[in-house]
């Protein structure tokens, strides 16, 4: 590779009005580069240790679940690490998934696939984290009556105080994620050191060696929710031009945060399958009930420490909404910046720094998804947890079927660009890591959108209404008519806003173009792969 591609700095957001109205009028002075090493691991932390899905895994397919989250750690999350580490280090652009499927397949596809990734946050926030959050207060601390004055208040504060962290600086706010991110990984070793002390002293629940085998029912009952904790590693970029250094701190924070994750989610799941029978755990409260049972060997000291875990766990679950919340909503913004979605949303503050409008329109989204999942979903907590999460799933991974092929066009597109780290191997090891990603995506999408198909097309008994505690009809409403509404409103946005817009008006356009002008600075002299 030449010098002068070693040397060349990649494009950024204009400081310079690039809409109607000022929309996005001084997008990049207003952005502070506030982000070290340090605070992008425990940001990237924040996003990939989703903990409240660790006692969804654990009962999703029993010790398979534990089997399965092995698999899925060494043929998803470590490609589609190495994946995001070449896309973030080598377009460190801010609203990085944005970006990339911008440059790589156009506006519309950038807009549909970003609509998907953003609105999993409001959903899953006003969704399975507001509910966890809840039946966590309720069960551990204060007893609260489901949808009661109480109940419905605690919801929306939880709700608004994640909002309300997103909205503030993030010279400031990182502290915030920091603390969240570092506490997680505190609870999670104080489990773990529980456990053995709990085992040494009653033993363990126990499963044969022929438990642990992998099943085709066991990989389609546990694949998505999995695939849906592990994933985040590109959340980062959506702050990317906040960074200080992503070149070569992005690589080392996917590196980092996937070694630690991997931790998370192994050692507590095996954790609570060796103390609770897979009949006991319940996806709402697993991680919360095992601990209640561990935390048995602190004799008299177990009560109160069990509420201060409770609360932590609350704390830690409104950390990470508030984590997917500050990356996703950028991502959002630079959408709206760009002219794909209304330009009223592109705005960032001139002092704080953030989106504030996307970040207003987030927390509108996630209180109406609280109240619908509590009027529309009928049920005990554990069933409305597991639809609206089913839902949250769905959105986030099929975002990634746009987004994961974006590596391989801007490979083609862009060869000269200067990538500070490349996925290894040349060509063939990118298309091999891509498609092998792709295809785990891909049979995730479909077993969360319609769940019991393919098992019954392979001839596998699936009691829908036992696995979801609510009928097809009511499960495939919510999940489909959530769906196209999304769809709805992203094609709405978009053809609203290119009605107002020139076409030339976008950001995006600023970065092709000096993209594509150094590409041909440099193509004579030839580019190594």
């Amino acid at each position: 590779m030449t010098s002068d591609i070693e040397q060349a700095s990649p494009a950024r957001i204009p400081d310079t009005p690039t809409g109607p109205e000022g929309a996005s009028d001084g997008v990049g002075d207003r952005l502070h580069r506030s982000l070290g090493r340090v605070d992008i691991i425990l940001l990237t932390v924040a996003a990939t240790i989703s903990i409240d899905t660790i006692g969804q895994i654990a009962s999703s397919g029993g010790a398979q679940a534990f089997t399965w989250t092995a698999v899925i750690v060494l043929t998803f999350m470590i490609p589609y690490g190495l994946i995001m580490s070449e896309l973030g280090s080598s377009f460190p652009q801010e609203g990085g998934p944005y970006v990339w499927v911008r440059l790589a397949f156009g506006r519309f596809w950038a807009s549909l696939s970003t609509m998907f990734y953003w609105v999993t946050n409001p959903i899953w926030l006003g969704g399975s984290l507001t509910f966890l959050a809840a039946a966590t207060w309720s069960t551990f601390i204060v007893h609260m009556p489901g949808g009661g004055v109480g109940d419905y208040a605690f919801k929306l504060t939880f709700i608004w105080l994640a909002i309300l962290s997103a909205v503030s600086s993030l010279r400031y706010g990182k502290w915030l994620l920091n603390v969240g991110a570092v506490l997680k990984v505190l609870m999670v070793l104080v489990f773990v050191v529980t456990v053995v002390i709990y085992a040494a002293q009653h033993g363990i629940h126990g499963y044969g060696a022929g438990d642990f085998s992998p099943t085709t029912a066991g990989f389609l009952s546990a694949a998505p929710i999995i695939l849906f904790a592990v994933v985040g590693f590109e959340a980062q970029n959506g702050a990317a031009e906040e960074m200080r250094n992503p070149a070569k701190d992005v690589p080392i924070s996917v590196l980092t945060s996937g070694t630690i994750s991997a931790f998370c989610y192994l050692v507590p799941v095996f954790g609570i399958l060796a103390v609770l029978p897979t009949s006991k755990i319940s996806g709402a409260a697993g991680f919360m009930d095992a601990i209640r049972t561990v935390f048995g060997v602190y004799g008299s000291a177990a009560g109160p420490m069990v509420k201060i875990a409770a609360a932590l766990f609350i704390f830690v679950l409104l950390n990470q909404g508030s984590a997917w919340m500050i990356a996703s909503d950028r991502v959002q913004a630079i959408a709206g910046a760009d002219g794909t979605f209304p330009r009223y949303f592109g705005v960032f503050h001139p002092t704080l720094g953030t989106p504030v409008r996307v970040n207003m329109l987030s927390g509108i989204v996630a209180t109406a998804f609280t109240v619908a999942a509590t009027v529309l979903v009928k049920g005990t907590t554990a069933a409305i947890f597991s639809v609206v999460l089913s839902m949250a799933v769905s959105t986030l991974l099929l975002s990634y079927l746009v987004i994961f092929p974006a590596v391989l066009r801007l490979r083609s597109r862009f060869p000269g660009t200067p990538r500070p780290y490349r996925v290894p191997g040349g060509q063939k090891t990118l298309w091999g890591c891509t498609v092998l990603i792709y295809a785990w995506v891909l049979v995730g999408s479909w077993t969360t959108v319609f769940p019991g198909t393919i098992e019954s097309a392979l001839g596998f008994h699936y009691d829908f209404r036992s696995q979801w505690s609510v009928s097809r009809e009511t499960f495939e409403t919510f999940t489909l008519g959530t769906l196209g509404i999304i769809t709805l409103c992203c094609v709405a946005g978009y053809v609203w806003a290119r009605r107002r817009d020139d076409a030339g008006q976008d950001f995006t356009a600023t970065i092709e173009r000096d993209l594509l002008r150094h590409q041909a600075a440099v193509a004579p002299s030839g580019v190594a792969d």
